[in-house]
């Protein structure tokens, strides 16, 4: 029997959900408070300067550096997860640019047992919800 796990995710949240009897069932959230804070300082800060296009390209690479950071920490745990034999097949629906630094970060073995890819970000989704538009291909 697979034993199947669902992450959806963005740049500063990861919800790991469990397949259950065709529902799903939280397993942790992974968060990143400093994606947050740094994230609402950067807007708040480029409003008052709109033309300086130096500083708006200085924050993104910064934001992208704290995404692969990110990335790199759910990846980790995922990783420990699956040594734990807690699942064997892996579904990943997040938002594009994001999915594209948990890609970079996971492992030929995590890699192995990524069966479904979606890019888009489902994070604030109901379980509910989520669940009819995820199980459809388990």
């Amino acid at each position: 029997m697979t034993h199947t796990l669902i992450v959806v995710a963005d740049e500063a949240i990861a919800r790991l959900l469990e397949v259950k009897h065709r529902s799903l069932s939280p397993v942790e959230e992974i968060t990143d408070p400093d994606a947050h804070a740094k994230g609402a300082e950067m807007r708040n800060d480029a409003h008052g300067r709109r033309g300086c296009t130096v500083t708006a390209s200085a924050g993104d690479s910064g934001e992208h550096q704290q995404a692969e950071r990110f990335a790199a920490k759910v990846a980790q745990r995922l990783e420990e997860l699956r040594q734990q034999g807690r699942f064997d097949a892996l579904q990943v629906a997040a938002a594009p640019r994001f999915l594209g630094y948990l890609r970079q970060a996971f492992n030929p073995q995590l890699a192995g047992v990524l069966k479904e890819e979606i890019d888009k970000d489902l994070v604030h989704e109901s379980n509910e919800s989520l669940a009819q538009r995820l199980l459809v291909h388990t």
